[in-house]
């Protein structure tokens, strides 16, 4: 039996390479990026003004002054020229800086007025020379790295591949992904199971979760019988790169799984992890072609390990793991990592508040329901204080 972090170690280690694929702008989104992405040009790509008023130039702080207007300078124009050192001209925000002017003065801080079809304006604020502009690479120069490969993307990101014309992107592609629930006593969803019977369930729940970090899945349901297991298994290896099973890895006399997996040629990287819930989690990989994740089948084990393993897999996370606060005393003996499903939520002084659920163990499905996550109690200790910080692993 491996700790939790010799699991995320291998697990992190055995990561396969699917291929790439090019792919159009509009359907990257929460896509894994296989190219760096570096600025086209200077961001802003010239001195950009940033607020409406009027564009002049001084080299010293300004209390008073009348300047002309010569003109407007609108947002997507070239820029124009002043002409003398005591006019101005007038700007909109976004606007190019109008040549030979290095300050913007707001319309707040100014009085225009009308003579002879001519329009001044008068300063009655204070102005210091290059105040409201947003000077040319002042954010990012031509050639400098915005976007490492193995981000996934979001909508900050997509707007700068949109910036430096990335009408395509070069991306990793998807694995297929097979989520297969096994147990004899599992029916289907429609139907009115006997009192020995329970539906399928967490199957729905993995591929609702998958959904959202944007992933598909396809649904199976294998039999534990050996033969059965062998031959289904070996078809879905042959079709789908990871498979995601629930259920089977236990001690079970039915527990075939493991055994299967590795007469299939999937070799086995670890079976058993000191945690709680999820004690018989089992990985294993054919190496270059498919990654299994065997998943005890309890409702809360397998949620737990799908959060701490398989997402994070998946997603290439390797981001330090967001913390949140003991709400309450907790005594956990056993010298397991414990995963503590909690409620979640900022106090009045901004802190993340993580207060324990009281449920019946790893099965207890309908415990779920309050839960927002999981805080991770290390193994070394026993009696776990309010006030402490553990990480926090959310699904909501």
């Amino acid at each position: 039996m491996i700790s939790v972090e010799e699991a995320c170690q291998i697990i992190t280690a055995h990561r396969i390479n699917w291929g790439l694929e090019t792919i159009p702008l509009s359907f990257a989104s929460r896509r894994i990026l296989a190219e760096p992405i570096v600025a086209d040009r200077d961001f802003p790509p010239f001195d950009r003004v940033t607020m409406d008023g009027i564009a002049l130039y001084t080299d010293t702080p300004l209390t008073e002054g009348l300047f002309r207007i010569e003109g407007t300078q609108y947002a997507g124009e070239s820029p124009q020229t002043l002409t003398s050192r005591g006019s101005a001209i007038e700007v909109m925000t976004g606007a190019v800086l109008p040549l030979h002017t290095n300050t913007v003065v707001r319309y707040e801080d100014i009085n225009v007025s009308e003579y002879s079809d001519k329009r001044f304006a008068a300063l009655k604020a204070p102005v210091s020379p290059q105040q409201n502009v947003h000077h040319q690479g002042s954010d990012r120069q031509t050639g400098e790295l915005l976007l490492p490969p193995g981000l996934r993307l979001g909508s900050s990101e997509m707007g700068i591949l949109a910036s430096v014309g990335k009408a395509e992107v070069l991306v990793e592609k998807k694995p297929r992904i097979a989520l297969i629930s096994t147990g004899d006593e599992l029916v289907d969803v429609s139907a009115i199971p006997l009192p020995h019977q329970i539906r399928k369930s967490s199957g729905y729940q993995l591929a609702a979760a998958l959904q959202e970090m944007g992933y598909a899945s396809d649904l199976f349901h294998l039999p534990d019988q050996p033969e059965s297991l062998e031959s289904k298994l070996g078809d879905l290896l042959q079709n789908f790169e990871i498979l995601i099973l629930t259920g089977g890895v236990s001690a079970g006399k039915k527990d075939f799984v493991p055994a299967t997996l590795e007469k299939l040629g999937v070799q086995k990287q670890f079976h058993k992890v000191a945690q709680r819930p999820g004690k018989p989690l089992w990985f294993g990989v054919k190496p270059g072609k498919n990654a299994v994740f065997a998943l005890p089948g309890n409702p809360v084990s397998t949620f737990a390990c799908f959060l701490k393993y398989v997402r994070p897999y998946l997603l290439r996370e390797t981001l330090t793991p967001m913390k949140a606060v003991l709400s309450e005393n907790i005594v956990f003996k056993p010298e397991l990592t414990y995963f503590l499903t909690v409620a979640a939520a900022f106090n009045e002084e901004g802190r993340l508040l993580a207060t324990p659920l009281k449920g019946s163990g790893s099965g207890d499905f309908a415990n779920l329901l309050a839960c927002t996550g999981f805080l991770e109690l290390p193994s070394d200790r026993s009696v776990f204080e309010a006030g402490e910080v553990y990480p926090y692993f959310s699904f909501r």
